[in-house]
């Protein structure tokens, strides 16, 4: 027996006796056992550890995404804004002419202004006028004129009130150009009304007579001013001159643009105002005051209702 527990002491490296291998037995039981304690305790404490930093971790994120931080989405940006309109507000249409001016074009209907139907005022309005002036057996000389006002407000989508302005000027002027059955059509630029202006005449043939078709389109900042003038000489009476009643147009149309500018605070365009209130030329006047037959004065409104159509507008 003591052979073979030297034997087993060589093999472990410590001689002992066999009552010495017993305690040491006994120590290396009770050492076992004080390690799996000691090593059970570390796992506890590490076990509260990670629970502990958990929970302050998401606290954290928590905390993060409540106060925008972190990795949460960028807000969406501002919707883009455009210029305001400058202008606000639009003038009454049947005070856009003075009495002089209304005498000159339509001698004989310059009380006769009619208002155009509108559901906003502030945005379109127009206003027509008619003169039939009659000559007994020698013909008559019938006038129309109408003047359009249409104002833009500025939209993020459609863009500033001036831009879309412009369009619709463009717009104006090329349906003046393309009227049908239109003669000797020409165009130019009418200066110092507004911001651009400008002046477009033809000839149209009508049962009635030969008309002479005058249309102004003036814009000025995000309003646009279109005026329709129209002459002819009825029941025999000799037509009247295109160059007068092309002039007498533009005078108007000047004076209109002014009364826009006016009705804003904004006081008359350059060149405006003195252009505006000048007086007609005689020769207009002269052809526009010639006395109408009997026979055309028994159908003032026909005339009225060609030479609208002879209006593109």
């Amino acid at each position: 027996m003591q052979r073979a527990a030297q034997r087993d002491d060589r093999a472990t490296g410590v001689p002992t006796t066999p009552f010495r291998q017993w305690g040491t037995g006994r120590r290396a039981k009770r050492l076992s056992r004080a390690l799996v304690c000691a090593a059970a305790v570390p796992a506890v404490l590490i076990t509260a550890a990670c629970s502990s930093d958990s929970g302050g971790s998401d606290k954290g994120g928590d905390s993060a995404r409540q106060t925008g931080g972190g990795s949460t989405q960028p807000s969406a940006s501002a919707s883009p804004t455009v210029q305001a309109a400058a202008y606000q507000k639009l003038p009454e249409s049947c005070a856009v002419l003075s009495k002089s001016t209304l005498t000159d074009l339509v001698p004989k209907g310059a009380k006769s202004g009619k208002e155009g139907t509108s559901d906003d005022t502030a945005t379109r309005s127009s206003c027509s006028w008619n003169s039939l002036d009659n000559n007994g057996t020698k013909g008559s000389q019938f006038r129309w004129l109408n003047v359009s006002l249409l104002r833009f407000d500025s939209d993020a989508n459609r863009g500033t009130g001036e831009k879309q302005a412009h369009t619709y000027y463009a717009q104006q002027v090329g349906d003046a150009q393309s009227v049908s059955g239109a003669k000797n059509t020409k165009s130019e630029p009418v200066a110092g009304t507004g911001s651009e202006a400008t002046a477009v005449r033809y000839d149209l043939k009508k049962k009635e007579g030969s008309f002479k078709q005058q249309t102004v389109v003036a814009r000025v900042e995000n309003v646009v001013v279109t005026l329709d003038y129209n002459g002819a000489g009825l029941a025999g009476e000799k037509t009247p001159s295109a160059d007068d009643l092309t002039k007498a147009a533009e005078k108007a149309a000047k004076e209109a643009i002014a009364a826009v500018s006016a009705a804003n605070g904004k006081g008359s365009p350059a060149g405006s105002s003195k252009t505006g209130s000048a007086a007609p030329s005689k020769s207009a006047s002269r052809s526009a005051s010639k006395a109408p037959s009997k026979s055309a004065s028994k159908s003032p409104s026909t005339g009225a209702s060609a030479s609208k159509s002879a209006a593109k507008n």
